[in-house]
């Protein structure tokens, strides 16, 4: 059942990455109830990857009847996490202090865009937002052009859902030692600055410009770029690493002499206009079928649905079938207590009633 099994987690729900979070915690076991808004529902509510594996309660904790619930929830809880403002839980009467009072080894999770402190803790914001106050934007585009948000990638998933789970993690093992919960402040101001470390190391050596878009892993490099085919659609070269690149050259037959200046700036310009004409001249399919497998680091350029029917990730499982929706599985593997998904996600509050037998209450 996944190397979580036996921990329960209350998740006060929101959206984007509180939900995320919940769902890699499900998905490796735990037990994680979804606290919902009385009186909220959603069209299909199945087809949100994020609610997968997770029981739903419906309260209204704005009721005193609601925040008992939650408080009896919390009781018998490994952890709870939120994504609210800072002070909600506090005003709502289910704050951190409440809760620990009552479960002194109770892990608190709080996860903001900005931060529980600092002079920003109370403004709304999104990622594009918090990944724009630590460089990541900054970062990320073409040389001469203005920056281009990766999705919301950096700062809602990665800064913030993936740094939450690690940090609820890591604290439940070390209550397991302690016998003490305590509070996660989870910024992903805070996730997507430490997101970029190795780039303020290249920096510091002096590897890194930080005029985007002129660096060999930013697109600047011919040799660390995406390419379209004579179909229209994209390819995706790696070649970094010497022998790598020299294998690029060799199948792409391209001259070596011109080719044979990989490190310098100043012709990347020139070669990657080169390298733009070859890869023009076959489709997408055809430079797979030259370069797929071979140390060039090579991929097709895949979009969401043709992602799944890849062979390998197909041969991996990369992608499951659940309730009729193809969506990603759960990562990483174990070898003994293999993730799994329990169920598609439920209706808002689906499991209300069940969960307040378990607690004794009435409905």
């Amino acid at each position: 059942m996944g190397p979580l099994h036996g921990f329960r987690i209350i998740e006060l729900a929101g959206i984007g990455p509180g939900p995320f979070c919940g769902m890699l915690l499900a998905d490796l076991g735990a037990e994680v109830i979804s606290v919902e808004r009385k009186g909220v529902s959603a069209a299909d509510p199945a087809l949100d990857c994020s609610r997968r594996g997770k029981r739903s309660i419906a309260l209204d904790l704005k009721s005193e009847d609601g925040r008992e619930v939650l408080l009896k929830l919390a009781d018998s809880a490994d952890a709870l996490f939120e994504g609210f403002r800072p002070g909600v839980t506090e005003r709502l009467g289910v704050g951190p202090d409440v809760c620990l009072a009552r479960n002194p080894k109770l892990v608190y999770g709080r996860m903001t865009g900005w931060g529980q402190t600092g002079p920003l803790a109370q403004a709304a914001g999104h990622d594009i937002n918090y990944i724009s106050l630590t460089g990541a934007l900054h970062a990320v585009g073409r040389a001469g052009e203005k920056p281009v948000p990766p999705l919301n990638l950096v700062g809602d998933f990665g800064g913030g859902g993936m740094f939450l789970a690690l940090g609820l993690v890591a604290a439940l093992l070390e209550a397991q030692k302690s016998g003490k919960g305590q509070v996660i402040d989870a910024a992903m101001t805070d996730g997507s600055a430490l997101l970029m470390s190795m780039f303020h190391s290249a920096h510091a050596m002096g590897a890194y410009s930080l005029e985007r878009g002129t660096n060999k892993l930013d697109g600047g490099a011919h040799f660390y770029d995406t390419y379209e085919t004579r179909d229209g659609k994209y390819i995706s070269i790696g070649s970094i690493e010497p022998a790598f690149y020299a294998q690029l050259i060799e199948i792409a037959g391209l001259p070596a002499a011109q080719f044979a200046a990989q490190l310098d700036p100043q012709r990347w310009p020139e070669l990657k206009a080169a390298l733009t004409a070859v890869f023009r001249e076959k489709t997408r399919d055809q430079w797979c079928e030259l370069m797929e497998g071979t140390d060039i680091c090579f991929a097709p350029v895949l979009d969401l649905q043709e992602a799944p029917l890849h062979p390998h990730n197909a041969a991996r499982r990369t992608y499951v079938d659940v309730a009729g929706m193809i969506q990603p599985a759960p990562a990483p593997r174990f070898s003994r207590t293999q993730a799994q998904i329990r169920h598609a996600a439920r209706e808002y509050g689906a499991d209300t009633q069940a969960i307040l037998d378990e607690l004794g209450l009435s409905h």
